[in-house]
C-alpha cells in the first residue's frame, strides 16, 4: 500500500472516520438508551484519545526523542522490546 500524500485525501480520511465514530455512537445511544451507557461511552473515547496522544507525542517528545512511531504494533513492539 502506498503512502497516503494528498492533503485533501488526508482530510476526507479523517473526516469518514469522524462521521463513522459519530455513527456507532449514535446507534449504540439509540440501542441502550441509558445516560450510564452514554457517559462511558463518552469517558472510553476521551481515554482511547488520550492513550493515543501519549503513544505518540508523549514518547516521542519526552521519553525517546530517537524513536519514531508508525503505528500501535510499532507502539507495542517498541515497549516490549524496551522492558528485555
Amino acid at each position: 500500500m502506498r503512502e497516503l500524500k494528498s492533503s485533501r485525501w488526508i482530510v476526507a480520511k479523517g473526516l469518514l472516520f469522524l462521521m463513522l465514530g459519530l455513527l456507532c455512537a449514535v446507534l449504540l445511544a439509540v440501542e441502550y438508551r441509558s445516560l450510564r451507557s452514554a457517559a462511558l461511552l463518552v469517558v472510553a473515547i476521551w481515554c482511547f484519545c488520550r492513550f493515543y496522544y501519549f503513544a505518540f507525542y508523549v514518547i516521542e517528545r519526552y521519553v525517546d526523542p530517537s524513536y519514531r512511531f508508525s503505528g500501535l504494533v510499532s507502539f507495542a513492539r517498541y515497549v516490549f522490546q524496551r522492558r528485555r
